[in-house]
């Protein structure tokens, strides 16, 4: 089956990952192009998941100091500057 590409973008984007790949054809870098997305958006964790994880590393750490005094900390750590 032949691959027809009208658009202009998407054939000038086809022509770079080519070249990038050094297939012989834009049929076949395009055909690598899909399979490596696919293979991304397999992989790839859905952001509930991202924030559940670092939601619960950070309940790990426990409650903060209530004492903490966050301007003396910040002028500490500034000094004189």
């Amino acid at each position: 089956m032949a691959l027809f590409i009208r658009d202009e973008t998407v054939d000038r984007l086809a022509s770079e990952v080519q070249k990038a790949l050094k297939t012989t054809t834009k049929k076949e870098a395009v055909r690598i192009a899909l399979e490596h997305e696919l293979e991304r958006a397999r992989r790839a964790r859905p952001l509930t998941e991202v924030v559940a994880d670092l939601q619960a590393r950070v309940a790990a750490l426990g409650p903060g100091d209530p004492d903490f005094d966050m301007k003396r900390f910040t002028d500490e750590m500034w000094g004189d500057i």
